[in-house]
């Protein structure tokens, strides 16, 4: 029995080093050999070198403090994020209990009898202690880790592509606060300037000159601009609320004071293609998949191969309790055994198909994942440069209509003009200030888009690599400094 447990061991150290399913490799994705919205727009510079693309704290380059307090509030108190940081940890605490599959189970069963037979009693004593290993003859323990490290990498840059979603989420609010209060403001300036109006109309009709229908209209535009500013302050006060909830406040405890949008988006630099797989969190988290998915192909195969299993079990019996640890009282037992599948009627067939279909799944995935990724910096890039055109346009129209609502009100004071004139010449004025606001307000947004379609400043590197999952993971089980650390793959 000794002999044949040796041979058992040897053959498990020589087979350890078997490899078994298909060797990782990351799938090829197309990337076009420059952005075309780039092309003939002066107002973005493709960042060269690494340098100059976007690190760390990315919400910094708009220069608001305000945006800065709550930005480092979501880090904080975001529920979603703190959502994923927990789902990350149990990603990685599979990664620990997956690597305790190369050592050997060990427990004990110790029990007491007692008998009674020909009215005499007898008792007995043990004190086992049973050890049992299955040695990793084929990789499936190799397998199960490195697809347990890779869905802990996948959840490790889902948490990075939410909290950046977050951000992303509050700046946009943030930007569209501060353009209602830029709305606020206009129409208030716009009621004082409509009430100056009615009194003006209001005493030119008690001097004969104006009619009593001049006062109605007056007196109606007045209270349209009144109810404009009322539904302003309703939206104003919904997307306070928005961002009280992204940064993990009641709505009570959260009050943003009256801000303005200071100017119009910083260039904002851009990676070249190939970089922009590396720096986003999405894609990086749909490779990831891939490689998971990989191992599954894997740890199907080994299901063809057989299992050894080695076991021992020595410990103490005696029917005395002062002689049960004893040298007397000493046993022992060990032996391998093996099992071999023979005949399954092709489940393990059908399960091998069914992983490599689901690696083809995730490539696909990942390849329509980098396609979106793309479309979306184009789009961004597109918008930003069409509403840097249109806010030129627009504040042309601006200057124009102020002006023509300068002279109809000299006009209307001479009493060459009626009132009806007047209105419509202010409506268009205000309509295009109000414009304008909007105009800037979604330069802002586009540029918070740009920001997070380009990553946000996160890089792939920062993933955590096996080893560096495994040893967070026994320092600390709600450490969640494994994120910061190179990928190993």
């Amino acid at each position: 029995m000794t002999r044949l447990w040796k041979i058992a061991l040897l053959a498990s150290l020589l087979c350890s080093g078997c490899t078994i399913g298909p060797r990782y490799q990351r799938p090829v994705a197309q990337t076009p050999p420059a952005l075309k919205e780039m092309a003939g727009n002066g107002q973005w510079k493709m960042a060269t070198p690494s340098d100059g693309l976007l690190k760390g704290n990315w919400w910094e380059i708009f220069g608001d403090p305000e945006l800065n307090r709550l930005e480092e509030l979501v880090n904080l108190n975001n529920q979603n994020v703190k959502q994923a940081e927990a789902q990350f940890r149990q990603a990685r605490a599979l990664v620990l209990a997956n690597h305790a599959d190369y050592y050997p189970t060990i427990g004990s069963t110790p029990a007491i009898s007692q008998s009674y037979a020909e009215k005499k009693a007898s008792h007995g004593f043990s004190l086992p202690a049973v050890a049992t290993w299955e040695p990793d003859l084929w990789g499936r323990v190799r397998l199960s880790i490195e697809n347990a490290v890779s869905n802990a990498q996948v959840s490790a840059a889902d948490l990075e592509n939410i909290r950046l979603s977050q951000q992303a989420l509050l700046a946009t609010d943030y930007f569209l606060l501060a353009a209602q209060d830029m709305q606020l403001n206009l129409l208030s300036n716009t009621i004082e300037a409509y009430d100056k109006n009615l009194q003006l109309t209001i005493n030119r009709h008690s001097g004969g000159v104006a009619s009593r229908s001049d006062i109605t209209l007056a007196q109606t535009q007045l209270a349209g601009a009144q109810a404009q500013s009322t539904q302003m302050r309703i939206a104003r006060a919904q997307d306070e609320h928005a961002i009280a909830m992204l940064t993990g406040q009641l709505p009570a405890s959260l009050e943003i004071g009256a801000s303005k949008i200071g100017g119009p988006p910083p260039p904002i630099p851009v990676a070249i293609p190939s970089q922009l797989l590396e720096r986003r969190p999405d894609i990086a988290a749909n490779e990831r998949q891939v490689a998971a998915a990989n191992a599954n192909i894997g740890i199907a195969e080994t299901a063809y191969y057989p299992t050894l299993t080695l076991s021992a079990s020595p410990g103490f019996l005696s029917t005395s309790l002062v002689n049960l640890l004893t040298y007397a009282g000493r046993y022992w037992s060990a032996g391998p055994s093996l099992s071999q599948t023979l005949f399954d009627f092709g489940r393990r067939g059908a399960a091998l198909e069914s992983a490599q279909a689901a690696y083809d799944a995730t490539v696909a995935a990942y390849r329509q994942t980098v396609l979106s990724a793309f479309q979306e910096v184009e789009d961004d890039l597109s918008n930003l440069r069409y509403l840097a055109e249109q806010a030129v346009e627009e504040q042309e129209a601006v200057v124009a209509a102020q002006e023509a609502l300068s002279l109809e009100m000299d006009r209307y004071r001479a009493g060459t003009d009626s009132y009806l004139n007047v209105i419509t010449t202010q409506i268009i004025a205000l309509g295009d200030e109000q414009t304008a606001i909007t105009i800037l307000q979604q330069r802002m947004s586009a540029a918070v888009d740009l920001v997070k379609a380009l990553g946000g400043g996160w890089d792939a590197s920062t993933l955590p690599s096996g080893n560096a999952l495994r040893s967070a993971a026994l320092a600390d089980p709600k450490s969640t400094q494994g994120v910061a650390r190179p990928v190993g793959r």
